[in-house]
């Protein structure tokens, strides 16, 4: 194994195993265009007293009104709604708590505050805050009531990014093009999204969600809680609601399949790019006891772990709970290593049971709970390249390059979808699986791709860049949209975009992609039997489409087999050196 790889692999490992209110209508206060809100009640009393859509930009939530601004694509936008309290203080790690109610309209023109994390250029800077628990609406600016619910989930590793990160992430044009209504918030994110330990936790009856350690999952949990009670007054359907998102967004859609406190919250998924890992309290626990003792040494309590681990050992579990709640976001991250673009190496996703079944997304069925409904499942043709082609490593390199980049992003597409298809096909009462792979931009064997020189190359079909045909516009981040959108692949991108935004559309309503009256290919269903339709190919051919049904699926072992017979020495030792390093997939290759 060459140097380069041996320097890293310690830390690449690790990240693998270590992501009623009522209303009290005063007749004098509604005169007075002013309402107040108090106390809390059950559901049921709420929801009957929630105003429905009007057509007007001040809507009454259950907690107070707040004011929209026009869009594009004809749209409305409510900006930073508290679906939580602020989870700072005795709030951190704890379960979120509905927020605070308030007198008149809340009137937000600018997007709320990322959560705590790294800044994705600044490496070395803190930004963000605590107080980031809050969502983003976009609707129709129409009268329209009973629109399906677009859920955005953001990506990031589960320690960087936010809902409103990039332009791409804003709902505006999906919810014009598609008539939906489309909604995005903010979650904790790294060790105050996910961290478990003994000190933190009561063992009492009813603490159970704040004792899970999963509570970037329960304030995603709690959003769904909110859109449920709430979304009707913006002319959402609360018995539609799609929950998606892409790769560390979409692993967190993967886990809410299997987290009996989000049951009944949502009706269909999408996941793009969303590979599965859940890990055991356990590991959690010894994650966060590393935590603990390089605090100790950072802040000077102590000269090295091995006297802090002594320390430790005289402190009680109210002692080390008092210590962790003063410490700041700065110092707690500090205690990670980062990984690229500010994500660090941390341990998220608990299989505690209550939050996240016990079993975690394992491939039997029996006592795993599942949440069962209508799933899209999709991965990129080129997923790896984003993550590969800044490395100096394949300077020089171009054929060990696109080896691995071919091989280990079919290794994704094994865990992001042939493997998590087949687990939910065990469930014969399953409603439904659909699989897609994002074929367009990719480095044909001719040589062609939509993209110019050198990124079709380097980046093709790369992770992320389905998000904006899904999303119907043309933000990916900042320097790539220059690189890979141009004017000459403009018709194709938009006629695909179109086409994929349509069949979600459908997929929202119905809970199946296929519109009646569409000209476009029947999506199928994923099926097991073998060379029987699997996975849907988005693509174009100059600019028109090219979309068809597939019969692959793959296995690990199928792609290891693929690889011995196609690669000769030292292709093939050089392949396998880096994907056995390469933290995206390396767990795969312990197969």
């Amino acid at each position: 194994m060459n140097t380069h790889k041996q320097g890293k692999i310690i830390m690449q490992k690790k990240i693998l195993f270590a992501g009623n209110i009522r209303y009290v209508f005063l007749p004098w206060i509604i005169f007075l265009g002013l309402f107040s809100i108090s106390g809390c009640g059950s559901n049921d009393d709420e929801s009957l007293l929630l105003k429905k859509w009007e057509g007007n930009e001040i809507v009454e939530t259950q907690y107070g009104a707040v004011k929209g601004y026009e869009d594009e694509a004809v749209t409305w936008v409510w900006k930073a709604i508290p679906f939580a309290k602020p989870p700072e203080g005795d709030l951190r790690w704890k379960t979120p708590e509905p927020p605070e109610s308030w007198r008149g309209t809340r009137d937000e023109t600018t997007f709320c505050s990322p959560c705590s994390q790294y800044d994705q250029i600044d490496t070395t800077k803190i930004v963000g805050s605590e107080d980031c628990l809050y969502l983003n609406i976009w609707r129709p600016r129409t009268d329209e009531t009973d629109l399906p619910v677009y859920v955005w989930i953001h990506g990031g590793g589960n320690s960087i990014g936010s809902s409103t990160q990039t332009p791409g992430y804003y709902g505006a044009d999906l919810a014009g093009k598609s008539n939906m209504v489309f909604v995005s918030m903010n979650y904790r994110l790294g060790p105050l999204g996910w961290f478990t330990h003994p000190s933190l936790r009561t063992g009492t009856a009813g603490d159970e969600e704040s004792d899970s350690g999963n509570f970037g999952t329960l304030d995603i949990i709690e959003s769904l809680k909110w859109i449920r009670d709430n979304i009707e007054a913006f002319g959402g359907d609360p018995g539609r609601v799609l929950i998606s998102g892409e790769s560390a967004g979409a692993r967190n859609v993967m886990t809410l399949l299997i987290s009996p406190a989000a049951e009944n919250l949502f009706h269909t998924a999408l996941s793009q790019s969303g590979q599965y890992p859940t890990i055991p309290v356990s590991v959690g626990e010894a994650s966060a006891n590393e935590v603990i003792l390089k605090l100790l040494v950072n802040d000077g309590t102590t000269e090295n772990s091995i006297k802090a681990i002594e320390y430790l050992a005289d402190e009680s579990n109210a002692d080390i709970e008092a210590y962790l709640r003063e410490k700041s976001p700065e110092d707690i991250l500090a205690c990670y290593d980062q990984m690229g673009w500010g994500m660090i190496e941390f341990i998220d996703v608990f299989e505690d049971g209550h939050v996240i079944a016990s079993s975690g997304f394992k491939p039997y069925p029996e006592g795993q709970h599942l949440n069962k409904v209508p799933v899209i499942l999709g991965s990129n043709a080129e997923e790896t390249k984003i993550f590969m082609f800044m490395d100096s490593f394949f300077s020089g390199k171009d054929d060990l390059y696109s080896t691995v980049a071919k091989y280990s992003s079919d290794l994704w597409k094994v865990s992001a979808v042939d493997d998590i298809a087949r687990i939910l096909m065990t469930y014969e009462d399953h409603p439904g699986v659909y699989a897609y792979l994002f074929n367009w931009g990719s480095y044909k064997e001719d040589g062609s791709s939509p993209i110019p020189e050198p990124y079709d190359f380097t980046l093709g079909s790369a992770h992320s860049f389905d998000i904006p045909f899904f999303m119907g516009n043309e933000f990916l981040n900042g320097f790539m949209d220059a690189w890979i959108y141009t004017e000459e692949n403009l018709p194709g991108r938009q006629a695909l975009s179109d086409a994929m935004m349509a069949y979600v559309s459908v997929f929202a309503r119905t809970g199946a992609p296929n519109a009646s009256d569409s000209d476009l290919p029947e999506w199928k269903l994923w099926t097991t039997g073998e060379g029987e339709p699997k996975c849907i190919l988005f693509d174009t051919n100059e600019n028109n489409l090219k979309i068809s049904m597939s019969s692959m699926e793959l296995t690990i072992s199928g792609i290891l087999n693929a690889m011995d017979d196609a690669l000769d020495e030292p292709l093939y030792s050089d392949t396998m050196d880096y994907l056995s390093d390469f933290i995206m997939v390396s767990h795969l290759m312990e197969y």
